[in-house]
């Protein structure tokens, strides 16, 4: 049998990532309200967004079960800053067309955070990367956004898709970046003593 996760994120990306690191996945519910702080800080945002929705899971998991979670309970939050400015999903097409056009020929930051609960333990890291875009044209813009990439991402764009075209240089992880830090992730599972991936070897 593979070894097993709970996940509690929606996220078809993390999912996949996942999987494809050999585990088997199984969905835990975790809604909780994603609204900054007004005076937040993009590292502390994704950090309580990655710990309360860990929370929030572990309680729906109590409130349905006398035992602790057999497996690792993940979760993971992504956010996009701009100059310290948090950038959600865009709101329509027009917010998307101005969140692009702020990224266009700058660095921002993605910021991941990833949450592990297991036997009675919180582990917990963040992962920043620096993502260069080109100077990008209106038209490139519009073309993007009617490929309908851009609404349900954070900064407004997929870098594992069609808006990887628009990165010019990244300095830290591609799946970070993509919303699930691979190296990271693997090492909180370690911390916590769970099983890694059989290629990796100590």
């Amino acid at each position: 049998m593979k070894p097993t996760l709970y996940l509690a994120s929606g996220s078809p990306r993390r999912r996949e990532i996942l999987e494809n690191l050999g585990y088997q996945i199984l969905q835990l519910p975790a809604d909780i309200d994603e609204t900054p702080y007004s005076d937040e800080t993009a590292s502390a945002y994704v950090k309580r967004m990655a710990t309360e929705k860990n929370a929030a899971a572990l309680t729906l998991w109590h409130n349905r079960h006398t035992h602790e979670p057999e497996y690792p309970l993940l979760t993971a939050d992504t956010t996009v800053a701009l100059n310290e400015q948090i950038l959600g999903k865009p709101d329509n097409t027009q917010h998307a067309a101005e969140i692009l056009a702020a990224l266009s020929g700058s660095t921002h930051q993605v910021l991941t955070s990833v949450c592990v609960y297991f036997n009675n333990q919180y582990q917990c890291t963040t992962q920043i990367s620096h993502v260069t875009f080109k100077a990008l044209s209106k038209a490139e813009i519009s073309a993007y956004i009617d490929a309908g990439e851009p609404l349900d991402k954070a900064g407004a764009y997929g870098i594992q898709g069609l808006g990887g075209v628009f990165v010019k240089h990244l300095q830290g992880s591609f799946t970070g970046v993509m919303g699930l830090p691979v190296y990271e992730t693997i090492s909180l599972l370690e911390a916590c003593g769970y099983i890694i991936p059989p290629f990796i070897m100590k």
